[in-house]
């Protein structure tokens, strides 16, 4: 967390650099995700935790509503019963809770967890770096769009752009060849 809160260290501002930024955000919790640092890893694209991670939306417990787009990201990953229950009741949850309701994408021993963030950053690495910008914001998009057809509309656009991109060339090129793809992000 520290390497994404630098800068002016604005939670809010963190969380839309991420949420913004066209490259896939890893967050790797180990210990306890509470408040304004919580916010920061449900922004992220991605979420492993530690089995010994713990997550808390304290802000009731001072006063205070959920915020830096807590009430946007928490009900899309666990569902509106489940973030009002965890925003009622600020307890803490532990990462297999985390894990079992979708606030987390996988949980790893401790020891393991950093291991398995750089080896799921090097695997999204392969693949072509501005289709998965593009992927990103659709699917983002995709989540405030109420007309399946508009969002239809947007990946046929975003598909016809990606089409004049030398990484399509190459993901074809590599796929008849039989060879791992060489994206330049171009």
């Amino acid at each position: 967390m520290e390497e994404m809160i630098r800068g002016d260290g604005n939670v809010l501002t963190t969380v839309l650099k991420i949420r913004n930024l066209p490259k896939p955000v890893i967050a790797a919790v180990n210990g306890v995700a509470a408040g304004g640092g919580l916010a920061i890893a449900l922004a992220c694209d991605i979420r492993l935790a530690s089995d010994t991670a713990r997550f808390n939306m304290i802000f009731t417990k001072r006063g205070v509503i959920p915020e830096s787009g807590s009430t946007y990201t928490l009900p899309r990953l666990v569902g509106t019963a489940r973030a009002l229950e965890l925003v009622f009741t600020a307890d803490t949850i532990n990462a297999a809770e985390a894990d079992r309701i979708g606030m987390v994408n996988r949980v790893y021993p401790a020891d393991q967890l950093m291991t398995a963030a750089k080896e799921m950053a090097a695997k999204i690495a392969q693949n072509s770096p501005i289709a998965l910008g593009f992927a990103k914001a659709a699917i983002y998009k995709g989540i405030a769009e109420t007309d399946i057809a508009a969002q239809m509309d947007y990946e046929a656009y975003v598909e016809n752009v990606l089409f004049g991109t030398e990484d399509f060339q190459e993901g074809i090129k590599s796929f008849m060849e039989g060879r791992p793809p060489q994206f330049k992000g171009k």
